[in-house]
């Protein structure tokens, strides 16, 4: 059975501003990276301004990353998937369209206000409260229209995909909201509402959980539309995906305590939060199996389709991530990992390895639909980036790991008086040049988003929006 799309089928132009945002934001929170990494090699770059230090210029550049670069691809792939899946239009324009401009200003103040100094210091929560205010507008706005749009679905089933994608708009809300509660003394500062080690816990339930739900469930709901299109084959196992689902959403939530070992939290709640990590491993390889045997039959196109080869790249560091994390989350292995650069590593590991793949892909396969051509302008830039990306991520998280150990070795190490063998600067010293290695492979990174960039642009250029809406208007998609 199939069903003709209406005349107005799909809103196609928010899904272009926010896509084409998502490249932008790419280049300059990249850019902004390794700029900040060459701060560590060469201290000469912080040019002895304070708003051009290591300290402003990295909550900056976490930001770009995650909520412009990020966030922007969310919007994008989910606007596109919940349309597609659901066979209708966006439930408002207008509410879209503020989305886009209201998320666009949330990062102009970001860019505008950190490196003035401005920031509340809760790690990926610094936007103080009137930006903050803007940013949960914003938000619930989404909100509205993402499940508005599912309530008017022409189809009976929802798609795993926008499970996903709804428990991150949910569950980010909650976080946002929850953790950024606080007591203005002015309109650029402000304190929190919490205490102590009470502040602590919630501030690490929210920051584990922009990992847990902004930079898993949401690039999960991504995972679960854009693999199988690429791929030309069903999701292996629906079933799977559902257990994967449920068990994910309600494991994650708990696992915030472990950024929190041998502090003044309560024992048993580092305890409680070590468990849930161990066990979380458990849905989070479910879901990358899934993911990876949906090629079942398809192996062969990795060998010419470089945009299946981000996808499915992107979920073997995925696999990879998440075994790291309940690996380090145990409090003998934290004790030697945490502080150290093996946990920048591990969030980049996470954060190139899998966001950003798993979102250039997306994009990838997004971008021609969306600009009415049949493919990008060429696909060995794709390839080329593609290369860069992998070499560059592996240089990354293999410096860093390197440079945690060390560190993590080197800082315990005593001699047989109780004195420490080292001092921290001989620490800082063994991690040069692991700290170069770490800047040359995010240079890697970064140049293959300048060519993602180009290929863009001339895909771009040549394109006929109005066919690609055309092509929408026509289409007669198979029930799902």
């Amino acid at each position: 059975m199939s069903t003709a799309i209406s005349p107005t089928a799909y809103n196609y132009k928010v899904v272009r501003q926010f896509a084409i945002m998502t490249v932008v934001w790419g280049i300059l929170g990249m850019g902004l990276g390794v700029f900040i990494a060459s701060q560590l090699v060469w201290p000469q770059l912080n040019f002895d301004l304070p708003w051009t230090t290591f300290g402003r210029l990295r909550p900056l550049h976490t930001n770009l990353v995650i909520f412009a670069f990020g966030g922007c691809a969310l919007f994008a792939t989910s606007y596109y998937v919940v349309q597609r899946t659901c066979q209708t239009r966006l439930i408002s324009d207008g509410l879209a369209a503020f989305t886009f401009w209201g998320w666009q200003a949330v990062i102009v103040g970001a860019i505008v206000t950190l490196p003035l100094g401005y920031t509340t210091t809760k790690e990926y929560a610094e936007l103080e409260w009137p930006i903050a205010i803007l940013l949960a507008i914003v938000w619930v706005t989404y909100a509205v229209v993402f499940f508005g749009t599912i309530v008017k679905r022409k189809t009976k089933h929802i798609y795993v995909g926008n499970w996903f994608y709804g428990a991150f708009i949910l569950v980010t809300a909650m976080l946002h909201i929850v953790n950024h509660a606080s007591l203005p003394v002015n309109l650029f500062k402000s304190y929190s509402a919490y205490s102590g080690a009470t502040d602590a816990m919630i501030q690490w339930w929210y920051g584990h959980n922009a990992v847990g739900f902004f930079l898993t469930t949401g690039f999960l709901g991504m995972m679960y539309y854009f693999v199988p299109k690429q791929a030309e084959r069903p999701i292996y196992s629906y079933r799977l995906s559902i257990v994967h689902f449920w068990a994910l959403i309600t494991l994650y939530i708990w696992a915030g305590p472990h950024h929190l070992h041998y502090t003044a939290l309560p024992d048993w709640a580092q305890s409680l939060g070590m468990a849930m990590s161990i066990i979380l491993l458990a849905p989070s390889w479910g879901g990358m199996i899934n993911g990876m045997m949906t090629l079942s039959g398809a192996w062969h196109k990795l060998r010419t389709d470089p945009i299946l080869r981000f996808l499915v790249v992107s979920l073997a560091f995925y696999g990879m991530s998440t075994f790291e994390g309940p690996m380090m989350a145990i409090k003998t292995v934290n004790s030697l990992s945490h502080y150290t650069d093996w946990t920048i590593g591990h969030v980049h590991a996470g954060a190139l390895g899998w966001v950003a793949m798993i979102s250039i892909g997306a994009l990838y396969h997004m971008i021609p639909k969306l600009f009415g051509r049949a493919q990008m302008h060429s696909v060995g830039l794709i390839n080329t980036h593609f290369w860069l990306a992998t070499i560059g991520t592996v240089l990354y998280i293999a410096s860093m790991w390197v440079n945690g150990i060390t560190q993590g070795l080197m800082w315990r190490a005593i001699n047989d008086d109780g004195t420490l063998t080292y001092s921290f600067v001989e620490a800082l010293q063994a991690s040069h040049p692991g700290y170069i290695v770490r800047a040359l492979g995010g240079a890697f990174f970064a140049a293959g988003m300048l060519f993602m960039a180009y290929n863009v642009w001339r895909t771009v250029r040549a394109s006929d929006p109005a066919q690609a809406e055309a092509a929408a208007k026509i289409a007669v998609v198979g029930a799902h």
